[in-house]
């Protein structure tokens, strides 16, 4: 590792894409810069769940995940409570995991990727105005005038990414036309049961919940989702409005929502992008909602944005980075296993969306019925999901090995 000449690599966006990123390159050897537009990095909502993919992950980044959030294993049923699809993953990984996912509050992601940044590598308030690129490098021009220049620049800057328009031009946003409303809630007196996450629906509306580990306490997360046209402006209150979508769900939806302090829910519309045939171009790269932006209805949005950041890091181990073509091929090696996968979950994502919320009224019970006495969601998400995890833990093994190796 010693004989490669250290690169420098620009990382635009501090969220989790972009954090992980800059740790993964930094534990590669090279210098990073993480720029970030705003005063600070700061989430964009408040709740999150995390499969066990990207907690690895994390880990092998020096992020402390020690209590990061609660264990849970996943069900859909419907509004009446029947069981329509359980998540079951391998012993092995519910071992490991202590089961499917873990639910938590976003911010506190953020302050454990951010406690595990070298000192320096986060420089805020730093607004990038556009770049090109050559054989020899690329040049960052900022927000005021200034000019940097680093061999790599990476994309991690969101939906609406300067990188990702820079390589491939404007593309429109897909509106999903749902919105959702998210909340949490540490009120005690609310009975739940911990170590689950239920997706439950009506024939219009999701309702779901989930438990959540924050700082040492535990609570309760949940959200409500339903059909809007994202051409009309929401003017109602939020925290109602979700009262409102759960009411008519079993126990504990309704208590957790009237418990929630409405300072603790958010409210967002889902819109993604079609997926893109190419992340990488030259010396330029995208990682995270640059790349895939993602429906909540995946829940593997963050997930995913830092399990990319953990590859593309990995891949730049032993890169000569002052060489066009090994960086070419380092960039395409991280792309190519990464658009199948992602694709997928935000393709399913938005077929999900379709399904259970914009199905003309008079084929929902035909389309209930088909999820209550057919294996066709089980099939569909049930037995996926975990086969997608398995996967890509098995992917990360592989890739810690190599980097391990490389830098031995």
């Amino acid at each position: 590792m010693s004989a490669v000449r250290r690169g420098r690599v620009a990382v635009i966006g501090a969220g989790p894409a972009g954090m992980a990123t800059a740790l993964s390159v930094h534990q590669a050897g090279h210098e990073v810069l993480l720029l970030e537009r705003y005063p600070r990095a700061r989430p964009a909502g408040n709740i999150l769940n995390l499969w066990p993919p990207p907690i690895k992950a994390l880990g092998l980044l020096g992020v402390d995940t020690t209590d990061l959030g609660a264990p849970c294993y996943t069900e859909f049923r419907s509004a009446a409570g029947r069981t329509r699809v359980r998540v079951n993953l391998p012993g092995d990984v519910v071992r490991d995991y202590g089961g499917g996912f873990i639910g938590l509050l976003r911010p506190d992601l953020y302050a454990r990727l951010l406690a595990a940044l070298p000192p320096g590598v986060l420089q805020v308030n730093r607004t990038v105005d556009s770049f090109d690129q050559d054989e020899t490098g690329v040049r960052l021009r900022m927000v005021g005038g200034e000019t940097i220049e680093v061999d790599v620049v990476v994309g991690a800057d969101g939906i609406d990414s300067l990188v990702r328009r820079t390589l491939w031009g404007d593309t429109p946003k897909r509106e999903h036309h749902l919105h959702i409303f998210g909340g949490y809630t540490f009120d005690d007196t609310v009975t739940a049961e911990r170590g689950l996450c239920l997706l439950s629906h009506s024939r219009t509306v999701q309702g779901s919940w989930t438990a959540i580990r924050d700082k040492g306490r535990d609570g309760f997360q949940w959200w409500v989702l339903g059909a809007h046209d994202a051409r009309t402006e929401f003017t109602g209150d939020p925290h109602a409005t979700a009262a409102r979508m759960g009411a008519g769900f079993a126990a504990p939806l309704p208590q957790l929502i009237a418990a929630t302090d409405p300072a603790h829910v958010q409210r967002w519309v889902l819109r993604d992008r079609k997926p893109l045939k190419r992340w990488s171009k030259g010396r330029a790269t995208l990682v995270g909602d640059a790349a895939h932006p993602t429906s909540p209805y995946a829940a593997y949005g963050a997930g995913m944005a830092t399990e990319d950041g953990y590859f593309l890091g990995r891949r730049l181990a032993g890169v000569d980075l002052s060489d066009h073509s090994a960086v070419r091929a380092a960039l395409e090696a991280f792309e190519g296993p990464r658009k199948p996968h992602t694709a997928r979950q935000v393709q399913q994502a938005y077929a999900l969306g379709k399904i259970f919320h914009h199905a003309p009224a008079p084929l929902r019970p035909l389309r209930d019925a088909l999820l209550d006495r057919t294996p066709f969601l089980q099939k569909v998400v049930g037995d996926s999901s975990p086969g997608e995890i398995v996967a890509q833990i098995a992917a990360i093994d592989e890739t810690e090995a190599r980097f391990r190796a490389i830098t031995a």
